[in-house]
């Protein structure tokens, strides 16, 4: 934790419009006070560097909010040569309209995109913020590995067969890692989210964490059932 707030982030953000040849960024700023207005100034930051391919941004525990994701989103989406994006926006409050922001920006514009990371535990997006983040992994076919944190979100089982659904779309995993500990998901949801693994036949590692749901042993013989389909696997973790 360095005290960084919004003035911080927009001396950040202001030197990172002059680095309009960056291919590459990685930036942590985990554990600090910055709230929209910070990320609005690094959004606009990012938004200059058109040529980047890769982007880690690390904004933790911070006060981002919706409005704050929002304009991250618009900063992403300038981004369109990107090809691996990991953002951690884990305890933020950026609820159901900030996971949508996320959504349409996976959606729309970062097609390119082969690996995604999105760490956004306890952030209360509930079945429609997944509804909304199924939607844009939907769209990005060429995925070949996905990173999703959803811990602690009330999510439910409806928000697993969104995200099931976006999943089975993505037909070219080699590398799932699904975080959906402490969700409130039961039979049906373990239903839904084996069926969207058995659509993943390319996948050679799969890393499933549901501690803290209501599966029962009903929901974990279908996950059995989807996970067998998966003959590539050479990684499990379950």
């Amino acid at each position: 934790m360095n005290q960084i707030g919004d003035s911080g982030a927009k001396y950040l953000g202001e030197g990172i419009a002059k680095c309009v040849t960056l291919t590459s960024l990685d930036l942590d700023l985990s554990d600090n006070s910055i709230g929209e207005n910070g990320a609005k100034h690094l959004g606009e930051g990012i938004a200059k560097c058109v040529t980047l391919t890769s982007l880690n941004l690390n904004l933790m525990s911070n006060n981002i909010g919706k409005n704050g994701t929002k304009y991250l989103r618009e900063g992403i989406s300038t981004c369109v040569a990107l090809t691996s994006l990991n953002l951690d926006l884990n305890c933020n409050s950026i609820g159901v309209n900030g996971a949508k922001y996320l959504g349409e920006a996976i959606a729309r514009r970062c097609v390119t995109l082969t690996s995604l990371e999105l760490y956004l535990y306890d952030n209360s997006i509930g079945e429609n913020g997944a509804k909304y983040l199924g939607e844009g992994i939907a769209r990005r076919v060429t995925l070949t590995s996905l990173t999703l944190n959803l811990e602690a979100n009330i999510i439910r089982d409806n928000g697993v067969k969104y995200l099931a659904e976006g999943i089975a779309k993505c037909v070219t995993l080699t590398s799932l890692s699904l975080n959906l500990m402490n969700n409130s998901i039961g039979v049906n949801g373990a239903k839904y989210l084996a069926k969207g693994i058995a659509k993943c036949v390319t996948l050679t590692s799969l890393n499933l964490y549901l501690h803290d749901n209501r599966i029962g042993d009903n929901g974990a013989k279908y996950l059995g059932e989807g996970i067998v389909r998966c003959d590539t696997l050479t990684s499990l973790n379950l």
